[in-house]
Formats: structure tokens, sequence, C-alpha cells
């Protein structure tokens, strides 16, 4: 899936420059996940509300969602006695994201709706589908996380740290020098590490250098050519044994053309030339012997030309001590090769080449250190004045982020809370040269400290709600799902934190997880999840609420009962307060 991962980021990128498309999940299916069995939740656009006691499975819708979007798959998830649990997202999308799923193989139903699957094994495997093609669930995660974002209760813990504070910043101030910071940044930082790689491998490359040197040198020096050492070794048998090959040659030319100590001596040329000539008179009288005749007089050419083979080849076989020495010798020019280089001439020759090619890549290590080094050099200067432009669009945002996220913080009853981003330098690194830390005072006169340290839970909880209310608002077209923003505080700030995220939702989708009913009066959508139990096998159920059904769960939220007139009463007046902002 490479190609259709790079297909996604590309689609990605465009995402983050062209106007905002309006992408929304429209249907959420779980199977055997947890306690729940089976639940489907048409969804719409606006504020959803899942609402229930605790402990009655609130936590798997969460976790659905987090599998659908690439959470880590957990064979605990997967309902006791089931194979495997399922949940399937259907989603509403624009054109850049159908690009993006096409790109990866997969098909929309009528071109605009989407669906997603992620399945958990029993054993903990776990697969993904998107638009029906199987992908890498990293695959899935990049894709959907251009749709959705969960905002857990783990959120307030990232919260207080240094990164998550500055990519909340980044996220405001959207720096346009930082995506060709860290491009370069990553390249920098590969192109140091191979010079202190080269540069720590330099005595060692010097080494190599001087013995394939001197080994070219060697081998230049004596010579071989191939197939040598082989002609050299038979010619060294000729000249050791050059009398015993003598005799026996002439043995063969004596027994082929006769002896010239001894005419009378019986020869295989005086022999066939009898036969030769009886044959030629045999033809003459009776034709049918005519081809014996060529035959034999074929026969006779060629015992003639192997007689004086055989003659030239004993004249050639004379002792000489000379020529045998210096065959010695260049066969031992040639072992003090072998020895070093190759079994034989031809490994040697080989070994040759080799060494060639890699002296001449060692050689040009000097002019690749150098090369890098300018490289570097010129990246270096890019990053300190991205930095610093980066480090100016932080300085800049940093005040107007703090400021909004304050009056935010305001209508959520926090009315001295100061909140700031103090951007101060640090060494340059692969988000830049700074160093952000949100400071926070809920009180006036106090002076402001680190957030993680200073901030009560509900007090943590309300400032994360602020920021990405704030946030949220350059991203409409997504879907945002709280799960228990509103942990830590009470009922008036309740009012304000449903208001908040009715706003939110006006440009996009939001699904939050409530123990407030001060929040979820606010919902366009309500479902409530219910845990039931035969004795032996608990379920949990979701069930949307219509009008009269919502009034009586928002009364058991506040009171524990739903049944109770001066509940209901409340319920209602909470409702009304909802409906008129």
């Amino acid at each position: 899936h490479d190609e259709a991962g790079a297909e996604v980021q590309a689609a990605d990128r465009r995402l983050a420059t062209s106007t905002p498309e309006v992408n929304m999940l429209t249907e959420l299916r779980l199977n055997s996940l947890g306690v729940v069995a089976e639940a489907v939740l048409p969804l719409g656009p606006g504020l959803t509300a899942l609402t229930g006691e605790t402990g009655a499975g609130k936590t798997m819708i969460v976790a659905g969602l987090g599998l659908l979007l690439g959470a880590r798959a957990d064979a605990s998830l997967v309902r006791n006695g089931q194979d495997r649990a399922l949940v399937q997202g259907r989603w509403e999308v624009g054109e850049i994201m159908v690009k993006a799923v096409e790109a990866l193989g997969g098909d929309l139903d009528d071109g605009v709706e989407l669906s997603t699957l992620r399945q958990v094994s029993s054993q903990g495997r776990s697969r993904a589908t998107v638009g029906g093609a199987q992908v890498p669930v990293s695959t899935l995660a990049g894709l959907l996380a251009e749709l959705a974002t969960i905002h857990g209760q783990s959120e307030q813990v990232r919260l207080s740290s240094p990164e998550r504070q500055r990519e909340l910043l980044d996220a405001f101030a959207a720096p346009a020098a930082l995506e060709d910071y860290r491009r370069d940044f990553a390249e920098y930082r590969r192109i140091t590490e191979e010079l202190a790689r080269l540069e720590a491998e330099a005595m060692n490359r010097a080494r190599e250098i001087d013995v394939l040197r001197f080994g070219l040198e060697e081998i230049a020096a004596v010579n071989p050519q191939e197939g040598e050492d082989e002609a050299l070794a038979a010619e060294a048998v000729r000249l050791a044994d050059a009398d015993d090959l003598k005799a026996l040659a002439m043995t063969a030319r004596n027994a082929l053309s006769g002896s010239e100590e001894d005419l009378d001596a019986p020869s295989v040329l005086g022999l066939v030339g009898v036969a030769r000539k009886a044959l030629e008179t045999l033809s003459e009288r009776d034709p049918g012997a005519t081809e014996l005749a060529r035959r034999i007089t074929e026969t006779n050419y060629l015992l003639t030309d192997l007689a004086q083979d055989v003659a030239g080849y004993a004249a050639d076989l004379v002792a000489d001590p000379l020529r045998q020495e210096a065959v010695a010798d260049r066969r031992g020019q040639l072992a003090t090769l072998t020895r070093k280089y190759g079994n034989d001439v031809a490994e040697v020759l080989e070994w040759a080449e080799r060494a060639t090619g890699r002296l001449a890549e060692l050689d040009g290590a000097d002019d690749q250190i150098e090369e890098l080094r300018k490289r570097a050099a010129v990246l270096d200067e890019a990053l300190d004045s991205a930095a610093a432009r980066i480090s100016r669009a932080r300085k800049e945002a940093a005040g107007r982020l703090a400021k909004l996220a304050s009056a935010e913080l305001t209508a959520l009853a926090m009315p001295h809370a100061r909140l700031e981003f103090a951007v101060t330098k640090a060494p340059r690194g692969p988000h830049g040269a700074d160093r952000i830390e949100l400071v926070f005072t809920a009180n006036p006169g106090s002076v402001p400290g680190p957030l993680g340290k200073i901030a009560s839970g509900g007090e943590l909880s309300r400032v994360r709600l602020a920021l990405e209310v704030v946030l949220a608002g350059q991203s409409p077209g997504h879907t945002f799902v709280f799960d228990e923003v509103d942990a830590g505080v009470g009922g008036a700030v309740g009012l304000e934190i449903g208001r908040r995220l009715k706003r939110l939702a006006a440009d996009g989708q939001v699904i939050v997880v409530t123990h407030l009913a001060q929040v979820a009066a606010f919902a366009d959508q309500h479902f409530v999840i219910a845990k039931s139990s035969d004795g032996q096998v608990t379920t949990s159920d979701v069930t949307p609420l219509g009008e009269e059904e919502r009034a009586a769960e928002l009364a058991r939220m506040m009171s524990g009962s739903g049944e109770s007139d001066a509940g209901l009463r409340h319920a209602k007046e909470l409702l009304t307060i909802a409906r008129t902002g």
C-alpha cells in the first residue's frame, strides 16, 4: 500500500490547504464488543449525547470509535464466547476524501458514502477495511484522522506535557514554515549522521585503500593472463617428460610411416598403399567397388597427415632446461597471487576487478564528505531562518490563543483565570527552536505556574474544553468525540459546557459522553446506554430517546430517579433553557 499511502498523504495536504469539506459519521454499528452484543447508532449533524449509569457500557461506544480510528486492538474487547468483535462506521464524505479512498482501491456507496470496518479476533488479531479494500490499520488511522478526533480523559494528562502544548499552539498558529522545516531537519539529521559515520571510518578507509592498492599493484606487476596458469601447467608437464614423450611419439611415427633405420619394417601407410592399389584396380573392373576405392584413398590422406603431425610433435619435444626454469619461475609468480587473491588466475582477475571498483568508491568518500558538508551548511542556514519564522508565528499566535481560551474560561465560571503560552528559546530540534509551556492561574494575584502542577482536575477539564472549542472552530466539517469532558465540574458550569459543545456542533458533528444533565440537554440526538443481565450474561443496549424519554433520562441524571414530578419539571426546564440558548 506504499503508493496508496502516498496518495492519502497528498490528499491530507490538500485538505489542509483547501476549503474544508463536510464529513460526517452517519452510522456506528457495534457487534460483540465487550458488553455490547449488537448496537446501531444512526447519527446526524449537530450534538449527540450518550448517557447512562456508571458501568452501563458507554466506554464501549468510545472504545469502538477508537478502534475505528486506529486504536490498538485488544482481545479483551471481544465479547465473551464470541470469535471476534466488529466495529463499522459509515461516513458522508467530500470530494477530496473520495479521491483518497479510491487511491487505496476502495469504493463508495452512491459516490459519497464511505464504509469503514475494524475487526478484532479473540486472539487479538486485527483487520481493517476502507471502502471494501483491506488496508493496514495505520492507513485506516491516517485516513480517518482527517474525519474525526476523540478527546478522552487521557487528553487531560497529555495537556500537561510540553509536546501536547506545542501541538495545540501549532494547530492554532499553523506556521507556514513548519512543514518545510521538518522536512529539512530530517534531511539535515540524516546528512550529519552520514558525515559522522564517514569521518569516523576515515582511518579504516585509509587502511583499506592501502591494502587494495598494494594488491592491485602486485597483480599488475605480475600481469597474469586469463587461462595462463592452466597453459603453463600443461607446458611444465611436457618439459619435464620430454624424453619419454618423444620416444612414444617416435614409436607411433615409425608404426605409421616406417622406420628410417629398418627400411623393410612394415608400416601402416605401406599396407594402406597396397590396399589402395588393389581397390583402385578392383573399381576399374567393377564399378560397384568405386566407393571402397574412394574411402581407402581418403584414409591414406588422413594417415599421411597424422604421420606428419606426429613427426612434427616429436621434433618439437626437445629438452629445454632454460625454458623449464622460466616456466617454473612464472608459475611461482602466479602461485604468489593465487595464495592471496584467489584459487586460480580467473579468481585473481575477479578480485582485481572488484578491488578496482571498491577503491573508486573509497577514493570518492572524501568528495562525498565535502559535498555533504556543503549541503549541511545550506540546510543549517535554512533551518535557522525557518526556526526564526516559526518562533515569530508562535509568539504572535500565543497571545491570541490565550486570549480566546481565557474568554472561554470566563464563560466556564473561571473569570479570573489566566492562561499563557510561554514561548522561549531552546536548542533546535525536529519541531523548531522553541520551548513551549502552558502556564495557568485560577486566582487573581497568583503567579502563573505550569498547568499540570497548578490546575485541579475540574480546572484542567475546563482548560482542555476551552482550548478545544477555540481550536475546533478552525476545523469545520469535522467529527469531535468528547469522553466525559465535564468530569469534575458542577451544574452551572455544565450548562456553559453544553452551550459550547452546541456551538461547536453548529459547524460540524459533536458526540459527547456525559454524566451531566446540563450538558445532555443541549443535544440534538440523545442515546441512553442501559445494562441488563439474565443472571449469566450482561448486555448493554443503546436506545435513542424521544422528547418525553429525554426528560425522564435527564431527571434520572440529576436526582437518580426519572419518575418524580419535581425531577421531570426540572428536566423540562433544562430542555427549554437549552433550546433558547
